[in-house]
């Protein structure tokens, strides 16, 4: 099994998030599966590969070539896959994992996870799709995504498609599901 993992490549971010990336790639590996991930080596991109890493796990990167020195390209990688541009990344990432997990991020991470269960919505895949929140940093998404549900611009059926997690062991579970 393969679980890509969405999340910051920000320099600049609380340790507390680098800290929960990490741990969220010891528990990929624990749990006897892969990570595949942005492909690159800083902020909580790198601490989620080198948490899974630790505990022996294979990381397959995915990064566009303009982003190869910006995000700084992960050497260790198990498999690097240096794609043309961001549409190729997110098709690459769902065509090589198995589940999805979504962390603390910016308009980047938002941009995958938004993608990656409008696919799962219109049938295009039928992976999990995790929200993997112990900080409570997508509070208010995911009450503008009820909100927006209310107002019967989505569907229950597609909210119900995301498992909102509080913790990590609940976000691996979820991802079998």
């Amino acid at each position: 099994m393969r679980i890509a993992v969405y999340c910051s490549a920000s320099p600049s971010i609380d340790q507390k998030y680098l800290d929960l990336a990490f741990d969220v790639g010891v528990e990929i590996a624990n749990s006897g599966a892969d990570l595949v991930w942005g492909g690159g080596q800083i902020s909580m991109m790198g601490a989620v590969a080198k948490g899974a890493r630790k505990r022996g796990a294979k990381t397959f990167g995915v990064i566009p070539e303009k982003l190869v020195t910006v995000e700084f390209e992960d050497p260790e990688t198990t498999e690097m896959f240096i794609v043309s541009n961001m549409r190729t990344r997110k098709a690459k990432i769902e065509e090589i994992s198995d589940a999805f997990i979504m962390l603390p991020g910016g308009i980047g991470t938002l941009e995958e996870f938004f993608e990656i269960w409008v696919g799962r919505k219109l049938g295009y895949h039928a992976k999990p799709v995790v929200v993997c929140d112990p900080y409570g940093t997508f509070t208010l998404l995911q009450s503008a995504l009820d909100y927006i549900s209310a107002e019967e611009f989505i569907g229950a059926p597609s909210n119900e498609l995301i498992a909102w997690c509080r913790d990590i062991p609940s976000a691996i579970r979820a991802c079998s599901n």
